[in-house]
């Protein structure tokens, strides 16, 4: 077996053409799983409480969770809705954002506009292969005890596909595109604006500056990245409530973003578009650096940048 080429890749030297990298999938899926299933899950569902429960106080949703399994309830829907998510968008991300990254550098972007094609490319691309029916499903598990009779997701999965088909299940799907879309320009770009940021102040402009990053310098800045990409939260509450099992009077049945966004306002005022942010910005954080940092660190490793 050839030796692994762990040697840094300078970020601003020309691209020199490469064979795409499939590994990219299997290495994305691995990494997802990681992500969601150590502090991801946890994150995702005091969000998509607090996002679909907008009056309740963060004690009050850790609360409510809590009632729903113990600790085990903050992992709802990690099996199998999750997992499936996780493994699915994890590879259609870093295979698609590292290609599009790829191009976009070869074409002469800088770093920040190469992370930014990527992230966006990455972020449509898993919202319309995979997230539109995993997103639907998970919420519908953290929601579903609002329901009358406790079904399990699978039958209401089934009544709605027998009811309003493959658009019924995949509800909310354009909502989660353009939350993909910026979530992950957000990550990729910031990440890489703060990362060559980081370096200048501690390396100055040598130009080995880049090599001497360390994998704290790394992780900070995808920490950073993953901070100020949740500028989208509107986005996600308006997911939610699109996906929401919460029955509630004069809460349409049909919902698009635009009649989303109405009821949410008019229930809940301009703050209603940012409940759950915070443990969403802490979801960022750890999915940008599993993803971002992380996802560096092990294409260079396997050498498939």
């Amino acid at each position: 077996m050839a030796p692994i080429d762990n040697t840094p890749v300078d970020p601003n030297a020309p691209l020199k053409k490469k064979p795409i990298s499939y590994k990219n999938l299997l290495l994305g899926a691995s990494l997802n799983l990681f992500e969601v299933s150590t502090l991801g899950q946890p994150f995702e569902v005091i969000k998509t409480q607090l996002a679909a429960n907008r009056g309740q106080s963060l004690k009050a949703a850790l609360s409510n969770i809590y009632s729903r399994g113990g600790v085990l309830g903050f992992y709802q829907g990690l099996i199998p809705w999750a997992w499936i998510e996780a493994s699915t968008k994890g590879a259609v991300l870093l295979f698609t954002a590292s290609e599009f990254e790829y191009h976009a550098r070869a074409a002469g972007a800088s770093p920040f506009v190469g992370g930014i094609v990527g992230g966006m490319g990455g972020g449509i691309a898993q919202a319309y292969t995979t997230m539109g029916f995993c997103t639907f499903m998970k919420t519908v598990e953290v929601t579903r005890h609002k329901s009358a009779t406790k079904e399990s997701t699978f039958k209401i999965a089934g009544d709605i596909f027998r009811k309003e088909g493959i658009a019924g299940i995949n509800k909310g799907v354009n909502a989660v595109a353009v939350r993909q879309c910026t979530n992950w320009a957000s990550r990729f770009g910031i990440t890489r604006f703060a990362q060559e940021s980081i370096v200048k102040s501690r390396y100055g402009d040598a130009p080995d500056a880049h090599l001497r990053a360390t994998a704290l310098d790394k992780a900070l800045a995808s920490i950073i990245g993953g901070a100020l990409s949740c500028w989208n939260q509107p986005i996600e509450v308006i997911r939610v409530e699109m996906q929401s099992q919460v029955k509630a009077a004069g809460r349409p049945e049909k919902m698009t973003i635009v009649s989303a966004s109405k009821y949410i306002y008019e229930h809940n005022g301009i703050k209603g578009f940012y409940r759950g942010a915070l443990p969403r910005i802490g979801l960022g954080m750890w999915q940008t650096l599993c993803m971002v940092a992380l996802g560096d660190y092990f294409r260079a490793f396997f050498g498939t940048n």
